[in-house]
């Protein structure tokens, strides 16, 4: 068992390896990457997700707030709906590779903690129509932080793995670009 935990942590450290410098030769294909070890598949995304909260069409809007008035800078206990784009690039206009859909709040009553509830759900090449799961808390402030992956559906069923996050940009209205690099390892026998 532990040659097996070695080998598959060789093949994600190399497929990290040989993603980050594909994904640094700037090509809109290079977002995504999948390793076969003959018993589980690991798969590399790097991926933007932009926020938005303000202009006429936003991408996230807030569904609740707390009843009484928090005096939070945090604004904890907020909670907000999602349907974000997921691009190649930072710019909006890049190649849509799909959205995150779901649900994120402030869970921090002294520092800005979100917990994420949220599909990512993927819509170029083979990818279509599978989603993964994210259910962490994010620690907005910290850059870069790691978030779970719980699990996923099509090509990542049964899936696990880990998000690292970090902030490319962010105004005052809220906006917020943020790129993501997700590494989710599944069986290959599903």
């Amino acid at each position: 068992m532990a040659a097996q935990n070695q080998i598959s942590f060789l093949i994600i450290l190399v497929s990290a390896i040989l993603f980050s410098s594909e994904a640094q030769k700037g090509g809109e294909e290079a977002w995504a990457k999948r390793v076969d070890s003959g018993n589980e598949v690991v798969t590399s995304l790097q991926f933007y997700f932009h926020d938005k909260l303000s202009g006429q069409n936003p991408s996230a809007i807030m569904i609740a707030q707390p009843l009484q008035n928090s005096n939070s800078a945090n604004l904890f206990g907020n909670l907000l709906m999602i349907d974000d784009a997921l691009t190649v690039g930072p710019d909006p206009s890049s190649k849509l590779v799909g959205r995150a859909r779901g649900l994120y709040g402030s869970a921090g009553q002294t520092d800005m903690n979100l917990i994420m509830a949220i599909s990512y759900v993927l819509s170029d090449g083979i990818y279509n129509g599978s989603s993964f799961s994210l259910l962490s808390i994010n620690q907005v402030m910290h850059s870069p932080r790691e978030m779970a992956i719980v699990g996923g559906t099509g090509l990542f069923r049964l899936a696990r793995g880990y998000a690292i996050a970090q902030t490319y940009q962010a105004d005052a209205s809220g906006d917020a670009i943020v790129g993501y690099n997700v590494t989710i390892a599944s069986p290959t026998n599903i």
